[in-house]
């Protein structure tokens, strides 16, 4: 059987005298490019949109184009912005939101949580920031999920300029942020004038208008990314118009956005394409609404066992807790089993199924549920044949 996620990858244990019974190993894509290819490896709308762009348009355009206005006021409708500005990816999107609510506020800290990862240069693992973390004395972390120290840390520490916090964490993999949580940051953020920042560039996919549609958030700034390019490099920020505009080139102290390729043609195109004609409100709900059922599946198998399964709608993440606890709020509750997750992960890939060594499962689009209900299948019989190993 082949799908738009299935990948078709040579045996790496060929020598030369076995080329002639090369064998052929196909995946089924649950990695889904860390949630960046929700479309698949090559939608036909969007591989044409893009083969007609390279045709009759160019790879590239300086300056302001119409293929950026339109996506712009795509995505600011879809996800209520007032302003768009867009970058080459999730972490651009986060460091330019973060600037712009420096700029904005006249203030330097930032709040952020335990386990958080907001691209390549801000990472929050524990209670400090990574090695490679710039302004590295400038962030407060509070505890992922814990509404008092989310509550002290924004309102009772100085100069806090915003909030950065991601509705449920990518790498945790996927733990979701309780609704009374991230109420309580939006709260904390608005009464000591910080401004709210919501990393969207997961979980923007997760319902028409974002995470922040299903919680009923407003974010003063969000950033996006990943699949909103179409398969493409992408990264946006945007929110209210008046924190928006410390970029406001017309402004003559306004903050520089510079990037050659921030508006590149292939990336407009396609991302229009998909969110125009592919991902509509009503396949983005059905989507979801498949992902959630494979979630409570494996939800269902796993109870007597070590593994739990977390997330929201199409990505989720599989889990193996040595103290049995079924309820992961943070960082700290992920002890994972390492021997049980790559047992899990090798004997998964020897099934068809590609995911991450980390257990974080993204789908893509097209993905028939016969095949979700295949790997449940194949989970449930793995929990079967190590019982010893994997029971309570």
């Amino acid at each position: 059987m082949h799908h738009a996620n299935s990948y078709h990858i040579p045996s790496t244990s060929i020598s030369k005298y076995q080329e002639s019974t090369l064998t052929i190993l196909s995946y089924t894509d649950f990695v889904g490019e860390m949630t960046a290819a929700l479309y698949g490896h090559s939608h036909p709308l969007i591989q044409s949109a893009l083969i007609n762009t390279i045709q009759n348009t160019g790879l590239n355009l300086g300056g302001t184009t119409l293929h950026e206005a339109k996506h712009a006021a795509l995505i600011c409708s879809r996800f209520n912005l007032s302003k768009v500005r867009f970058t080459n990816s999730g972490t651009e999107a986060n460091l330019h939101a973060l600037a712009g609510a420096k700029r904005f506020t006249g203030k330097r800290n930032v709040v952020v949580f335990t386990g958080a990862y907001h691209g390549a240069c801000y990472m929050f693992a524990k209670d400090k920031p990574s090695e490679n973390v710039v302004d590295r004395g400038d962030w407060i972390i509070a505890e992922y999920n814990n509404l008092e120290d989310a509550r002290v840390k924004i309102e009772e520490s100085e100069d806090v300029a915003a909030v950065l916090v991601e509705g449920m964490q990518g790498g945790g993999p996927c733990i979701v942020g309780s609704g009374e949580f991230l109420q309580q940051i939006q709260t904390s953020a608005r009464k000591v004038g910080a401004v709210f920042i919501l990393d969207e560039v997961m979980t923007s996919r997760l319902a028409p208008g974002g995470l922040q549609e299903l919680e009923g958030l407003q974010p003063d700034l969000t950033t996006m990314g990943k699949y909103l390019g179409g398969g493409m490099s992408f990264g946006a920020f945007g929110g209210r118009e008046d924190i928006m505009s410390v970029y406001d080139p017309r402004i003559g102290t306004a903050l520089v956005h510079s990037g050659t390729f921030n508006n590149n043609t292939l990336s407009m195109v396609a991302g229009y394409t998909g969110l125009k004609e592919v991902y509509t409100p009503e396949a983005n709900r059905e989507f979801n609404k498949l992902g959630n059922m494979l979630r409570e599946a494996l939800q269902k198998i796993g109870q007597g066992t070590k593994m739990t399964i977390t997330g929201l709608g199409t990505i989720m993440g599989v889990h193996w807790l040595e103290d049995g606890k079924k309820e992961i709020k943070s960082y700290s509750d992920r002890k994972d089993i390492s021997d049980l997750r790559e047992l899990f992960w090798l004997e998964m890939m020897e099934d068809g199924y590609w995911l991450t060594n980390r257990g974080s499962i993204a789908l893509i689009l097209g993905t028939p549920w016969e095949e979700l209900e295949n790997f449940v299948g194949r989970v449930e019989a793995f929990l079967m044949r190590h019982e010893n190993l994997v029971k309570m």
